[in-house]
């Protein structure tokens, strides 16, 4: 398991304590086998995909031993301990973190100057008044992932009223913003309506039509769960179709059995439930639109080098 980037602080200090110059590289590797940290969890990401969590923690680690005058950053891309950090190990500190720094000046100053507005680091204040134990990205990334699935539960509830007529023009718009089906004009054309609050039908797998997905989509109230015998059916249909690619798409959820459900011949299907149908509407802007940007930006250090 990765320790929280506070818990990070004692084992980094101790690590450098030779008082040799060390790149972020070098630290990460001593950590991982001091720690114990499997090379999965090294590569395990923050919920973005740009940044090992482990690196991440470290960073932070750094910025706050930093701060507090513990460690130095004697050439670029390097850092050391400092002669305040040397003093500390002496002391046999049980645990570094953010309570603990707050009894050197340099590390209130900064404390002080987020304060007042001064640093665009707000959250670094809640973090050391507050302790947590995530890292600045993390807590970014978990409430825009409360944000995503409070806006998904919104969106799939508003999806189990709308009419089958609807709900065909929505199916097509998304197929078509995922790059099958061709044109708009196209998707609608292959997609009728059928008799049981869904559609079905054959749509391009690329705009040349070199190959027929067959598409099922039932709108269904939550609760009503997809079970194998529907998926069997769907199998069946795509063999009439003399289709092999079909998706199924349902407003509602399937069985464990129907998840499971592997057809023996060369057909290949892809189901889709309620949720990951409001996933795909958020992620291509159907049914929803850009509320707010925000940009997070990190010091360029190739900047101020000569």
């Amino acid at each position: 398991m990765i320790p929280d980037y506070q818990s990070l602080m004692l084992p980094l200090l101790q690590s450098i304590s030779d008082q040799k110059e060390y790149k972020s590289n070098q630290i990460e590797d001593i950590l991982g086998q001091k720690l114990d940290i499997s090379e999965s969890e090294r590569k395990q990401l923050l919920s973005s995909g740009r940044q090992p969590l482990f690196t991440n923690r470290i960073s932070w680690a750094k910025i706050y031993l930093k701060k507090a005058g513990l460690i130095g950053q004697p050439t670029k891309g390097t850092f050391k301990i400092t002669e305040e950090g040397l003093k500390t190990l002496r002391s046999n500190p049980e645990r570094i973190d953010n309570n603990y720094l707050k009894q050197f000046e340099s590390f209130n100053d900064f404390i002080n100057q987020s304060k007042s507005g001064k640093s665009t680091l707000d959250t670094n204040v809640r973090m050391i008044e507050k302790p947590i134990e995530i890292t600045p990205e993390e807590s970014l990334e978990k409430a825009y992932d409360e944000l995503r699935t409070n806006l998904s539960n919104e969106i799939l509830t508003k999806l189990y009223d709308v009419s089958p007529a609807f709900f065909e023009k929505l199916v097509v718009e998304l197929i078509v913003a995922m790059g099958y089906g061709g044109t708009i004009q196209d998707a609608g054309k292959a997609i009728g309506r059928s008799g049981d609050e869904g559609i079905d039908g054959t749509i391009k797998e690329d705009k040349l039509g070199l190959d027929i997905i067959y598409i099922q989509a039932k709108r269904w109230k939550k609760g009503n769960v997809i079970g194998r015998p529907e998926i069997q059916k769907f199998v069946g249909a795509l063999a009439g179709q003399g289709a092999k690619k079909g998706i199924f798409i349902t407003t509602s959820s399937f069985t464990k059995e129907a998840s499971d459900y592997t057809p023996k011949n060369e057909t290949k299907i892809v189901l889709i439930d309620g949720i990951q149908l409001t996933q795909l509407m958020i992620d291509y802007n159907i049914g929803c639109s850009l509320h707010q940007v925000y940009e997070v930006k990190k010091m360029d250090g190739d900047y101020f080098e000569d």
